[in-house]
Order: structure tokens, then C-alpha cells, then sequence
């Protein structure tokens, strides 16, 4: 016997590879897959739905907030801190809010403080998606009692912080994987976006951009479906039209506006450099104060009141601030007190740790610095058929673009939120340059500066993972060291020393038929603990370790990690073995995307292609004059 299964150990393959394939075309972890897909679908869209009432209730509570501060009175219609009339009082409102958010993160939850994206970014690469459930309604009392004090920021940064929390608690009382949880949270996130600006298109590109790093079905189907769900309520919850609706359709920019726009684009990008490096300039300050950071949102407070007492204006959401600057009617002088005074206020706030957001505050100095430029280009070029309310168009998106680099969704939101479809393409063109800018003079962005600092590495680029990409097809072997169930366990010893396999880990184990039955480690056949007379079969204890060809290789990793194998059986769908696949065939994948991004050389030669031409022009003329 012992003979016999020597010279079967390699077991040629009987069933053609293409078959094989066909017939593991519907594979049954395919099947399991979607149906998971449509669980977490559903679970995505009832999120949402929870989320859009949430952004509601903060909505309501930033205007009961505000009424109560500014005017004394328990209202929750919709309110701006503009017209106040309490004098040098406001100083004090806005550190009153600091404090009271202090207390909430001291006694309640420390990750209230900031603007909530970085946050999540952090939990789903370092804590497999889980937020604390206290954040679900901590962060949007927290948020609308700093902005109704007259904190310089959005709703949509707490919504969407609100929303990520909301989606990691689902996702931890139920029996659902890691990945599962990160679809959740990237789900309930940008579904508050949605329901706060109603634009489902740019909600998503934020989930790919900024949360997800990837695009792929199962990600991407529950995200949209939460979108669309958010949107679907933002219609219903507050208003059918644009967020920051504007007066006419813009015109179609010629290529002088397309290039001025251009320039503008750069411009904003050196100062989405400079507002970035800013703001975490004014956060370092904070840390060396010798008082405990629960009174740095005080400190913050004081600051915005002392601003907003000398323009109110920037004072609260300011969603009305941004309206009013694409319409391009405002003073020029306003525009630039808008600009430089929002951003000391939004910078100093956001800089002491108190609760609040970017978006809105990043759009605002954005809108009125393109407006700002735009009149300088119109100055000494009044042909160039720029307009300001472009350019503050251009100029809102484009500060998102350089300080977040998040280009996509700068590109949609803008279009989104103003229905302005001549925009595309200066919009293209400003959001590109600003982002050129930024990734060549910043290393990381506004919202992901603060978790590298604490040694976390964040995805600078999206590319399709190559275990995705490639099956076990792709790279497996059709030579298997195999074994017959049947051999005693003295004769399998004696092959493994004849024939130095020792160093093979596992052994596959097949019947007669070459039906596969498990495997067995060597060093348990090699153990003193076993009888020799018995069949090597009798060692089997894991069975259900078996692939498919159709298997994507990222699916064979999981389950080489899940059982801590550095091989897998590869079967057919009759479980006869077709083959092995090893980490090393693996890494050879990896090897070839390597190869792929840096090998480098020519593959025509201009020479050689000029020398054809020359040689064929030549052949024409002489038959040219043959037929002359």
C-alpha cells in the first residue's frame, strides 16, 4: 500500500477547470451573501428613517435653543441669533453653552467634543465600527445647545456624527460582522446628511470618500437606500426645495470664466491649507492651557460672543449666510467682514473641543472668498464673464474640496443643494485645482489630522482590492500532495521522510475516488500518541475547510485566518480535489499589483514607429511614380 501511495500522491486533475467553474458559477456563500445583503438593506433604511426624525428634533432644538438664549422665550419656531438686542450680554451667551457642554463631556461621554466624522473614522478603523450607544442622543443635545448658544456651526455635522452612532448601536445588538457594522454606521451617517440638505448623491460619494474607502454592492446598496430614505424625508420633514436656493440659472461659463475659475480653485486651496493648519494650530493652544479641558468650550464661547458682538451675523447655523452670498447681492465689505470674522469665531470654537461640525462654517468662509475674488477678477477683467455667484459657488465647494479632499462630494453637494446644473463644470474645475493644491502642500485633512496624530493610519486613496478582484482560479495550483484515507500511518510517515515533506503543514485527505475528506496536520501524524497500523484517515478533525474555484481570494483569507490554515483545499462540486491554494499563491497576487504600479519601461519605440512611416511613405512614392 505504502508503494501505492507514493506514486498517487500527486493526483492528477479529472475535471476540467472550465467546468468546474461553470459548475460552482452559483455558489452557496454567493446565495448567503445576498441574502445578508437585503437584511442589512432593510436594516440601513429603518435607520434612516430613525435618523430623519432625529435631524428634525435637533433642528427644533437648535431653534428652541436659540429663542430661549437670544430672546428669552420657549419657542420652537425657527430663529437666528441676528436680531437680538441684548447688547454686550451676547459675550456671555455663547460661554454659557461652553459650559453646559463641558459638563455633558466630562459627566456624559468625552467624544461629544469635535465635529463627529473624524470620530467615526477612527472607531471604524480601530474599533470594528463601535460607537458608545450615549453618543445617539449626547451628541445632538450637546450640538444644539452649543450652536442654539450661538455656536458658529451646521446641523449636519452632529447629524451626521448622531447618525453614525445610531447605525454602530444597531449594528451592536445585532448579530452582524464587523464589515456589517461599518455599512450601518456609514448608512445611519450619511442618511442625517441627506435629510439635513437633501442630497442623496453627494451623501453617498461622502460615505465612499470619507467613511467607507470603498465601492462595492454590499456597501454601497444599503448607503444608497439610506439616502435615498433621508432625502425622501428631508422632502417631508422641512422644505421641496433647494437648501440654498438660488434666484436664476446660472449661465454656461465660457473658457476665460472656466480658466478664471481655475485660478480661483488655487487660491481657495492655499486657504483651505492655512484654515486647516489653523484650526489645529488653535487646538495645540488649547492643550497647553493649565485648566481642564472642560473649561476650554468656555473659553471657546467667549470668544465667538465677543466676534458676535461685533457682527451677529456669524453667530449661529448661518445657513441664510450662505444663501445670501450666492445670490451675489451682498456688499463686498460685508462679504469680507463675513469671511475673516466666521473664520476667527469657528476656529477658535471648534479648536476648544466643544460640540459641533465643519461643513457649514467650511461652505460659508468658502462662498465668501470666491464672491471676494471673483469681484478682484471682474475688477481687471470685466470681459472675462465670471460671475460673483459663481464664484461663490465655485468657492464653497472648493474650500470643502482643499480642506477635506473629499472632491465628489464637494462637486454634488454643491449642485445638489443649489440645482444649478451650468455649475458642473467650474465646479470641476475649481474643486480639481483646490484639491491638487491641498494634496501637494498638506499631508492629512481636517478631518483626518487629528486621529493621525493619535497613530492611526488613515486610507489616503480608494483602489479595489485585489483579493476582491482576483478568484482562487486565478492563482491556484492543480498539483496537490495528497493522501489516501485508507494508509496507515507508518507508510505516511515513511513518504514524508522519503520524500522530505516535513516542511508541508497539511496533508489533504481523499477516499478512492479522489472525494475529499479533511485534512491532517503533519506534526499530528508525525505524534508519538498514535497507533502506526491505523489509517491516517482516523486523524481527521477538520472537514468543513474546503473552496471553490469561484471563491474570490479575499473569501480563501478569511477563512485561512477564521481557521488558522496556511493552505486550503480546493473542491469541486462533486468535493472531488481540483487543487490547493497557499498563502504564497496569495501573496503572488499582491506581487503582480505590485508589479503592475511599478515596473516601468516602453512598450512602442518612437524610433522604430517613425523608421515604419518613413519606410511606407517611401513604398508610396515609389509606386506613385510606377503609375505615373
Amino acid at each position: 500500500m505504502a508503494k501505492q501511495n507514493r506514486s498517487a500522491k500527486f493526483i492528477p486533475i479529472s475535471t476540467s477547470l472550465t467546468d468546474t467553474l461553470e459548475a460552482e458559477n452559483i455558489h452557496p456563500d454567493n446565495r448567503r451573501d445576498k441574502s445578508r445583503l437585503l437584511t442589512i438593506a432593510a436594516l440601513a433604511i429603518a435607520i434612516a428613517i430613525f435618523i430623519s426624525v432625529i435631524a428634525k428634533v435637533l433642528v427644533l432644538l437648535i431653534n428652541l435653543a436659540t429663542n430661549i438664549s437670544f430672546y428669552g422665550k420657549f419657542s420652537l419656531e425657527h430663529a437666528t441669533p441676528l436680531g437680538h438686542s441684548l447688547g454686550l450680554l451676547v459675550i456671555v451667551v455663547p460661554a454659557v453653552g461652553g459650559v453646559l457642554v463641558g459638563l455633558m463631556a466630562l459627566y456624559g461621554s468625552k467624544a461629544i467634543r469635535g465635529h463627529g466624522i473624524p470620530e467615526a473614522m477612527e472607531q471604524i478603523l480601530t474599533n470594528q465600527s463601535k460607537i458608545k450607544p450615549t453618543i445617539s442622543y449626547l451628541k445632538p443635545l450637546s450640538s444644539a445647545i452649543a450652536i442654539g448658544t450661538g455656536g458658529p456651526f451646521g446641523a449636519e455635522g452632529p447629524i451626521i456624527a448622531t447618525g453614525g452612532a445610531l447605525g454602530s448601536t444597531i449594528g451592536q445588538l445585532l448579530k452582524i460582522s464587523h464589515y456589517e457594522r461599518k455599512i450601518l454606521l456609514a448608512s445611519g451617517a450619511t442618511a442625517g446628511m441627506a435629510a439635513i440638505f437633501g442630497s442623496p448623491v453627494a451623501a453617498i460619494f461622502l460615505a465612499i470618500e470619507l467613511l467607507l474607502f470603498e465601492f462595492s454592492p454590499r456597501s454601497i446598496i444599503p448607503v444608497a437606500l439610506a439616502c435615498i430614505t433621508g432625502a425622501a424625508f428631508h422632502h417631508f420633514l422641512f422644505e421641496s426645495g433647494y437648501v440654498f436656493a438660488m434666484p436664476a440659472v446660472l449661465p454656461a461659463a465660457l473658457n476665460t470664466a472656466l480658466f478664471g475659475y481655475s485660478v480661483v480653485g488655487l487660491l481657495i486651496g492655499l486657504l483651505s491649507v492655512a484654515i486647516t493648519k489653523a484650526v489645529y494650530f488653535i487646538e495645540d493652544m488649547f492643550e497647553k492651557l493649565p485648566i481642564h479641558w472642560m473649561w476650554w468650550p468656555a473659553l471657546g464661547g467667549i470668544a465667538v460672543g465677543l466676534v458676535g458682538y461685533f457682527n451677529p451675523a456669524t453667530l449661529g447655523v448661518g445657513y441664510e449666510n450662505i444663501t445670501n452670498l450666492l445670490s451675489g447681492n451682498m456688499a463686498l465689505k460685508l462679504v469680507l467682514s463675513l469671511c475673516l470674522l466666521k473664520f476667527i469665531s469657528w476656529a477658535i470654537a471648534l479648536g476648544s473641543g466643544t460640540s459641533g461640525g465643519t461643513l457649514a462654517p467650511l461652505l460659508t468662509i468658502g462662498a465668501a472668498t470666491g464672491a471676494l475674488l471673483s469681484a478682484v477678477v471682474l475688477h481687471f477683467f470685466p470681459d472675462s464673464g465670471i460671475s460673483i455667484s459663481m464664484g461663490a459657488l465655485i468657492g464653497m465647494s472648493a474650500m470643502f474640496a482643499g480642506a477635506s479632499r473629499a472632491l465628489l462630494t464637494s462637486i454634488i453637494f454643491a449642485i445638489e443643494t443649489t440645482g444649478q446644473p451650468n455649475a458642473l463644470l467650474p465646479l470641476l474645475a475649481a474643486c480639481t485645482a483646490s484639491y491638487f493644491v491641498s494634496f501637494l502642500l498638506m499631508k492629512n485633512t481636517i478631518m483626518t489630522e487629528k486621529i493621525v496624530r493619535r497613530g492611526i493610519k488613515t486610507p489616503d486613496s480608494y483602489e479595489p482590492d485585489i483579493l476582491e478582484k482576483k478568484t482562487v482560479a486565478d492563482v491556484m495550483k492543480e498539483d496537490a500532495i495528497l493522501l489516501r484515507e485508507d494508509a496507515s500511518i507508518a507508510d505516511v510517515r515513511d513518504l514524508i521522510d522519503e520524500e522530505g515533506l516535513r516542511s508541508a503543514n497539511y496533508f489533504v485527505i481523499v477516499n478512492g475516488d479522489n472525494v475529499f475528506r479533511g485534512i491532517v496536520s503533519v506534526s499530528n501524524i508525525l505524534s508519538n500518541h498514535h497507533e502506526t497500523d491505523l489509517p491516517v484517515g482516523s486523524l481527521i478533525r477538520r472537514k468543513d475547510i474546503s473552496i471553490s474555484v469561484s471563491d474570490s481570494l479575499r473569501h480563501a483569507v478569511e477563512k485561512m485566518s477564521k481557521e488558522n490554515l496556511d493552505m486550503l483545499p480546493i473542491v469541486s462540486a462533486e468535493q472531488t480535489i481540483i487543487g490547493v491554494l497557499s498563502y504564497k499563491d496569495v501573496l503572488s497576487a499582491y506581487q503582480h499589483r505590485l508589479d503592475d504600479h511599478e515596473q516601468k519601461g516602453t512598450h512602442i519605440s518612437l524610433r522604430r514607429q517613425g523608421l515604419k512611416i518613413l519606410i511606407r511613405g517611401q513604398k508610396l512614392v515609389s509606386a506613385f511614380k510606377r503609375t505615373s
